[in-house]
């Protein structure tokens, strides 16, 4: 795979205020986080889904659960962005690494093969005066200058389940197009569940618009009700 180091991607320091992520970004300016915007902006059936989710199963149970899902999700992350930087290592002998090593695998054979050039991983990403984020990787894949994201899942996702997912593409390609001068418009989620069933949604054309639209009315109605 081809580094291409087109961008000087400037480090983003962050902090939680009121129980909310923000950024410092190097305008000087402290917004809110990608993931903050979603989570507060998100509808009243996703809350009550979730809600009812931790009733079914018990509060203690629901948190090991989504404790564990997000450790194997930051060693199957670490996993995917050695491999984009040329820099794979052995899959690691203790129990999370021994499940989210076939997890990566399974996304590298399926989705990133299809990477040409990556730009960076973890990248800090800002728009300005609005929000900031980071991005797991930006770069072209199948010759289209692209937003990549990541997800580990403990069973398949039905395709409503993801549009949050495609909403943060969204909201991460706009602001590296506003500071980089970049012109992405398309959005690939690379998923790999537990079982090593591989899931992949790209987003472009008329459904990025849809999305860009849901993404601006997100952080408009974030500040009508945070100011």
């Amino acid at each position: 795979m081809l580094i291409q180091n087109h961008f000087n991607y400037t480090p983003i320091s962050r902090e939680t205020v009121d129980g909310k992520r923000h950024y410092n970004t190097p305008d000087g300016k402290k917004v809110a986080s990608v993931t903050t915007i979603l989570d507060k902006t998100k509808s009243q059936e996703k809350i009550d889904a979730l809600q009812n989710w931790r009733n079914r199963i018990g509060h203690a149970n629901a948190q090991t659960i989504t404790t564990e899902a997000a450790g194997v999700g930051t060693v199957m992350h670490k996993m995917l962005e050695e491999y984009c930087l040329n820099k794979p290592k052995p899959p690691g002998s203790n129990n999370v690494q021994k499940i989210a090593y076939p997890m990566a695998q399974k996304i590298i054979t399926e989705g990133l093969t299809h990477l040409e050039e990556c730009w960076g991983t973890e990248i800090p990403l800002y728009y300005p005066e609005l929000y900031a984020g980071t991005t797991d990787l930006a770069g072209v894949w199948k010759k289209k200058q692209a937003i990549l994201d990541f997800k580990q899942t403990n069973k398949p996702k039905k395709e409503e389940w993801v549009e949050d997912y495609k909403i943060q593409l969204v909201a991460y390609a706009l602001a590296h197009n506003k500071v980089h001068g970049t012109n992405i418009k398309t959005g690939v989620i690379l998923m790999c569940s537990r079982a090593c069933e591989f899931q992949h949604w790209v987003l472009e054309g008329a459904e990025w618009d849809k999305f860009e639209a849901q993404w601006w009315d997100r952080v408009e109605r974030y500040y009508r009700i945070n100011t």
